[in-house]
């Protein structure tokens, strides 16, 4: 069964801001690195969500879509993204549609 990771537009629209918020912020010194940064959270989630362990997304998270499933992408000693998404199969093919990421100092509280 082959599988596929695809990220909605908005998600995609997002990681990409993300680059200059985390420069801006100082979380980095070049924006060079901040898009590394950024690239190998994409890479990690579009190569490795299928494998990684994955729960139920609490009810508040069902404004970006419902019957989701959440996996967890540990960046660094303090931070930890999520992925957000649906599977879906579509013939034989599993699809995982990726409808949200954020990390844990933005939504911790509603985990």
């Amino acid at each position: 069964m082959e599988t596929n990771v695809e990220f909605l537009p908005e998600t995609l629209d997002y990681l990409e801001e993300l680059v200059t918020k985390l420069y801006q912020m100082g979380y980095f010194s070049w924006l060079d690195t901040s898009q590394k940064y950024v690239d190998d959270l994409y890479y990690d989630i579009k190569n490795n969500l299928p494998v990684k362990h994955h729960k139920p997304a609490p009810p508040y998270f069902d404004r970006y879509g419902t019957g989701m499933f959440y996996a967890s992408f540990k960046k660094n000693r303090n931070t930890t993204y999520y992925a957000f998404f649906t599977k879906y199969l579509v013939n034989g093919e599993t699809i995982y549609l990726v409808r949200y990421v954020s990390n844990n100092h933005m939504i911790a509280k509603y985990l």
